[in-house]
């Protein structure tokens, strides 16, 4: 008896919550939705690697949609993901602010001659920053790694989604992105 009153009593929360979820509105992007508000723009420091630059990179970029893939250099995940970014960043060009985000330390645990190797090693070629105090993790809701986020224009998150991605998902969820 007690057993079926508290199966009963999570059922009923779980109703709740995901009423909730469908009377705001605000189905989370991981689970296909899109934020309502635009993120606040964050500016990270970039790492020199092939394809990326020594400098910055404000994320959203203002006025163009913004890919941004979160990964670790311990990430086994990750290394698997990095030649489907690599053909999506090819396929979607200029077009798209596409930048790859560690939230490593960067400079302190992890040189950036060393994130730079990884990256060589693993064929990037297109920027890639430093997120080392998760703060833009934080906005983006990244719970996992690897994580991709595509951001509209106006700096709404348009669709988030954690795991391994084919680079046709990538280039079809950002090309759906770009056709607003």
């Amino acid at each position: 008896m007690r057993r079926r009153h508290l199966l009963a009593g999570i059922a009923s929360a779980g109703a709740l919550g995901a009423g909730g979820i469908v009377a705001t509105g605000n189905v989370p992007a991981a689970l296909g939705g899109s934020s309502t508000e635009p993120v606040e723009p964050i500016t990270l420091d970039t790492i020199e690697a092939p394809g990326s630059r020594d400098g910055e990179v404000t994320i959203p970029a203002e006025g163009q949609v913004t890919f941004v893939d979160f990964f670790g250099t311990w990430c086994a995940p990750c290394i698997e993901q990095m030649p489907a970014l690599g053909e999506a960043a090819d396929r979607v060009g200029d077009e798209v602010q596409f930048v790859s985000v560690t939230t490593e330390d960067v400079g302190g645990s992890l040189s950036e001659a060393e994130l730079a190797d990884w990256w060589r090693k693993h064929d990037g070629d297109w920027l890639v920053g430093a997120d080392p105090t998760a703060e833009l993790a934080a906005k983006l809701d990244v719970g996992g790694y690897p994580t991709a986020v595509v951001l509209d224009s106006t700096g709404r998150i348009r669709w988030s989604d954690s795991g391994v991605h084919t680079a046709d998902m990538l280039v079809e969820e950002i090309e759906r992105v770009l056709e607003g």
